[in-house]
């Protein structure tokens, strides 16, 4: 059989070692795509080191493992019953894998799945090593097979290593979908510096929205999103007041129609808390970040002012195709990523430089197997 390298994790802890294995062969209903670029997730370190002590609810795959979350590059093969993708194609491959059949995914529901599983990353089901079994093989690999519903086409002005980001990219505008964003609209972006945050901001403002708020930490970053769209970008830096009494008082007291909290898994409750009471009554509040404890909501509060705080996991393959498509368009403009290549053989490098960087969502950290 034809041969390929592949960047494994043989134990957690340990760096990964770059294995010489075989080249996955298509299912009938698969596509065999050869990767070009593979965005590397900003905890990825963590989920390596970390992952099962702090999520032990959320399984990764049985090791010898191949990770890899965004992979994007050239279709190589499709299986004999695929019919709207062929070899030659320029697509990235949606992680999100279900089991297919249930009554959620007949419904094209795929993320409400309960065997809901990101190929080379992590399940949220204690059954999810079924569907790593089934997918193997994540983006640190030279070739990888996936369903064809997983598959989105880009652009030829969308290069493999910026469709790497549509993970993360994708994951706001699945968020921005449930806000239900469009024109005239006010929106509070939550963590507007980083990775979630960049992305929900630029997202917004192709959607229409008339002004976009953003709250951070670093001055630096927020100096660079407020350079984005100096007319439709207002900052503000936290720890200088209150972001719920900002968000009112840049719209003349009733509040933003909807807030996007993005903000990282060890971010202060308190943050998220102050920015919910910026919302508009009958607003809503999208969560894709996560806070550092749990969430005490005034639950009076949501009834009285009919406000509604929104979960939101990842997005629809389809979801990715409109990115896809806004970039072929020019509505979306991703040249604000700063890309950082690594070849295969320098992954571990890649996982620990892209805890420390300094660029946060601007920064573009990808494999190149």
């Amino acid at each position: 059989m034809a041969k390929m390298l592949a960047a494994r994790l043989h134990t957690l802890g340990e760096p990964m070692s770059v294995d010489t294995i075989d080249v996955p062969t298509p299912r009938p209903t698969d596509v065999l795509v050869r990767v070009k670029a593979c965005g590397i997730v900003p905890n990825m370190a963590n989920v390596i080191n970390n992952w099962p002590t702090w999520y032990p609810h959320q399984p990764l795959p049985k090791l010898p493992a191949i990770f890899g979350l965004d992979p994007a590059g050239v279709v190589e093969a499709v299986g004999e019953a695929v019919l709207n993708t062929k070899p030659g194609d320029r697509v990235y491959v949606s992680p999100l894998r279900s089991c297919g059949s249930c009554q959620v995914c007949r419904g094209g529901e795929l993320a409400r799945c309960r065997y809901f599983t990101l190929n080379g990353y992590f399940s949220t089901s204690r059954d999810g090593q079924r569907i790593f079994d089934l997918y193997p093989y994540g983006g640190f690999a030279e070739y990888m097979t996936a369903p064809q519903h997983a598959i989105v086409n880009i652009p030829d002005n969308m290069t493999f290593e910026q469709a790497g980001k549509l993970g993360y990219i994708g994951t706001s505008y699945g968020a921005l979908k449930h806000a239900a964003a469009g024109p005239g609209q006010v929106a509070l972006v939550d963590g507007i510096t980083g990775t979630l945050g960049v992305a929900s901001a630029l997202l917004a403002l192709a959607s229409g929205v008339s002004k976009v708020l953003g709250t951070g930490r670093n001055e630096e970053l927020l100096k660079r999103v407020k350079e984005l769209d100096p007319d439709r970008i207002e900052v503000m830096r936290l720890g200088e007041g209150s972001s719920g009494e900002w968000a009112k008082s840049r719209t003349a007291g009733e509040g933003v129609d909807f807030v996007i909290s993005a903000l990282g898994a060890k971010a202060p409750v308190e943050t998220m808390l102050d920015s919910m009471q910026g919302v508009r009554r009958g607003g809503k509040v999208i969560n894709v970040g996560g806070v550092g404890d749990r969430l005490p909501v005034d639950v009076k509060w949501l009834m009285d002012e009919q406000v509604q705080l929104i979960g939101s996991n990842w997005f629809t393959t389809a979801q990715g195709q409109e990115i896809a498509d806004m970039v072929a368009t020019g509505a979306l403009d991703l040249s604000y990523l700063i890309t950082k290549p690594f070849p295969l053989s320098k992954v571990n490098e890649a996982i620990s430089g892209r805890v420390t960087d300094h660029d946060g969502g601007f920064s573009n950290y990808v494999v190149i197997p």
